[in-house]
């Protein structure tokens, strides 16, 4: 690990001694500053792994330089050697309020500027195999994280598929409906993050699909009164597959699964939960997963025209659907069709 040394000195002569002095200590880059703001300049655009600056020096005395250098960011920590004079005690004590680490004297000692620099150096050492060490298992969090969301996200791809194969009628509209979430999420203002996850959970909203009998779920006539309460069980038997994962995706899933048909003024199911009682994440998934299945053909129905599907969800607002969903939906049409076109069943 080769180390780079700034010295800062108007001083040519005591430049060229401590650049010879700091390679008696080790091989070690050594970049030499007669103008302290030039010095100043070229340690905040490079990071040194040791500074030494002399105190007095025009324009900007050390102490100034210290703390200039100290407030650019990541240089909290790098090792700072000041020179000074051996009765220089005021100076000393406010070059360490600014900063400074340790000093030199002046007339500078070769076995103790050897000794103080290799100390520095040292430190600086530990403190960037330290860093590289916090680095290397940020990459290998981050690697492993990000593997853990793959599978996650290869679960709920199979699992959508499962729900799929039981209702054929869906081929794409899982991908559009978690799209068309993903917008409305972003436009309500909510965090990327979180609108990842929503995008990433959305597709299992309707996975409670796989308990329910095929005579009922294929049936392409309307449903009757017992067959619309089997249906309406898929909510719950999806949170049952879906709940108590330590994963955050599948926990907003099991949330979705369970109160996507929640109306907002209480007069959906399972709970006849209202307003603000309805997860946000589902009261999202209401108004994407309606209007896709509007405007879908489906085994019972023909698919809506845009305007019909639009006239719904308008209607349905503040009863149906919770009014700043369909706004930022309604409100950002082109987007829409953007996404509807690019999930079109094939």
């Amino acid at each position: 690990m080769k180390l780079h040394i700034v010295a800062i000195d108007d001083s040519s002569v005591n430049l060229r001694l401590i650049s010879y002095l700091i390679r008696q200590v080790e091989d070690c880059n050594v970049s030499e500053f007669m103008d302290p703001k030039q010095g100043l300049e070229y340690c905040i655009d490079h990071v040194p792994d040791l500074v030494i600056v002399d105190y007095m020096m025009p324009e900007l005395d050390g102490i100034e330089f210290i703390e200039r250098f100290r407030a650019s960011p990541g240089r909290e920590d790098i090792p700072v050697l000041m020179v000074t004079v051996n009765d220089e005690t005021e100076i000393r004590y406010r070059a360490l309020e600014a900063g400074a680490n340790d000093f030199l004297t002046r007339p500078i000692d070769k076995i103790e500027f050897m000794a103080r620099t290799r100390n520095m150096l040292s430190l600086r050492r530990s403190q960037r195999k330290l860093l590289d060490t916090a680095s290397w298992l940020t990459d290998e969090v981050r690697i492993a994280t990000e593997k853990i969301l793959a599978r996650e996200r290869e679960t709920i791809i199979r699992l959508s598929k499962a729900a799929d194969s039981r209702d054929p009628d869906t081929g794409t509209h899982v991908q559009r409906m978690s799209e068309f979430c993903r917008l409305i999420a972003e436009h309500l203002g909510m965090p990327e993050e979180r609108q990842r996850i929503l995008m990433d959970a959305a597709p299992m909203h309707d996975v409670g699909k796989v308990g329910i009998p095929d005579q009922i779920l294929l049936n392409p006539h309307p449903l009757d009164t017992n067959e619309i309460e089997v249906m309406r069980k898929h909510s719950q038997l999806g949170f049952g597959i879906l709940n108590g994962s330590q994963s955050e995706i599948l926990q907003a899933a099991a949330q979705i699964a369970l109160s996507h048909h929640e109306k907002f003024d209480g007069t959906g199911y399972p709970y006849g939960l209202a307003g603000d009682e309805i997860p946000v994440f589902a009261r999202i998934c209401a108004v994407a997963d309606v209007f896709d299945a509007l405007i879908s053909d489906r085994a019972y129905k023909k698919a809506w025209t845009d305007s019909e599907a639009i006239a719904y969800l308008q209607q349905g607002r503040g009863s149906h659907f919770d009014p700043a969903c369909v706004d930022a939906f309604l409100g950002h049409w082109d987007e829409v069709m953007r996404i509807r076109h690019r999930f079109e069943a094939k």
